[in-house]
């Protein structure tokens, strides 16, 4: 039982070495040379230049890309092509080292149960248990044994060499992966093309709002500009209707000064109660007082004066063309 189980341990550490081991393109032992990607993946030589030739290219000398089938990093080959990749001795040397315990476990003869030797790789027919699968049954697409063929349910049915069959369709699937592969660097560099045309959206975007956005300031600037020489007109007609009332109004408050005095004058000589002393002033303060009241008509500002209706401004028509401002689609520019 102590042999059993250390040979079920020897074959499943030797199992989980074998998958190691194995291409992931030709799905078969690594075949040399052995090259490792730069993500530090190995593929055989063969494989490599079947995909890289796989994606159009007429030679391997002038340098290219391809995809690593297991982790999708992008490997850039220089002139060599894929002879330029790097070999990888260790895996080539563990493949012999793996080969040659292999055929020293076929040539030294282990007594162990059949189901515990070398035969497990072999798959048995359900149906004759002593019959090793060794035929395709092309009719019903499954393998089968000779037995089942000779005297069984695939008797009728059309039947291949299960090598032949196994090749075909490994090459098939090799095939397969190569195109899925180069699909797969196409749908890549489609995704790449739209990753760059995203960033072209935006900045041209960006670039066009600020666009929008200079032209509008332009044009709000231009309005200021305007509304200053407009209100400044406004100010100067304002300040000089001003100055001319209000030198009025000093002209009139002068001669009301000198009217109120004049009254004031005139009252007191009329309590004069002497008669000769009386009759002394008075012509001179008729001959002022005929003065001051033919000086009363001043000039006075005109009916309206205050009226500033003329600065009066209309702005619809010029609403109605920034209200209509928009983007010149579908417009042939004949302004360079």
């Amino acid at each position: 039982a102590s042999v059993a189980s250390n040979t079920t341990t020897h074959s499943s550490t030797v199992d989980s070495l074998e998958k190691q081991l194995i291409c992931p393109i030709c799905l078969e032992m690594f075949t040399k040379p052995v090259v490792i990607l730069p993500c530090q993946h190995n593929l055989c030589r063969k494989c490599a230049n079947d995909i890289f030739q796989s994606r159009g290219s007429t030679s391997i000398s002038t340098g290219g890309r391809f995809r690593c089938p297991s982790c999708r990093h992008e490997v850039v080959l220089d002139r060599h092509g894929v002879f330029g990749l790097q070999r990888n001795l260790l895996v080539e040397n563990i493949i012999d080292i793996y080969k040659q315990e292999e055929s020293s476990r076929s040539v030294v003869p282990v007594c162990l149960p059949a189901c515990l030797c070398g035969q497990h790789h072999r798959l048995m027919c359900e149906e004759h248990e002593e019959e090793k699968i060794n035929i395709y049954c092309l009719s019903c697409e499954k393998p089968t044994c000779s037995m089942c063929k000779v005297f069984g349910q695939h008797r009728d049915c059309e039947v291949a060499p299960l090598q032949n069959i196994y090749e075909r369709q490994k090459t098939e699937l090799s095939d397969g992966i190569a195109i899925l592969v180069a699909e797969n660097d196409r749908i890549q560099a489609l995704l790449s093309q739209m990753e760059e045309l995203c960033r072209t959206l935006q900045e041209n975007g960006h670039r066009q709002k600020q666009n929008v956005c200079d032209k509008f300031d332009g044009l709000f600037a231009i309005l200021e500009e305007r509304k200053n020489q407009l209100v400044g007109m406004i100010s100067h007609e304002q300040d000089d209707k001003l100055s001319y009332v209000r030198s009025l109004m000093r002209r009139h408050g002068d001669h009301l000064e000198g009217a109120v005095k004049l009254v004031e004058t005139a009252i007191q000589s009329m309590e004069e109660p002497q008669m000769a002393v009386f009759l002394q002033v008075p012509g001179q303060n008729l001959v002022a007082i005929s003065t001051m009241a033919k000086a009363s008509n001043m000039e006075r500002p005109e009916p309206g004066y205050e009226s500033m209706a003329h600065f009066d401004i209309n702005t619809e028509d010029v609403a109605y063309i920034l209200r209509s401002i928009d983007f010149n689609t579908g417009r042939a520019s004949t302004v360079q």
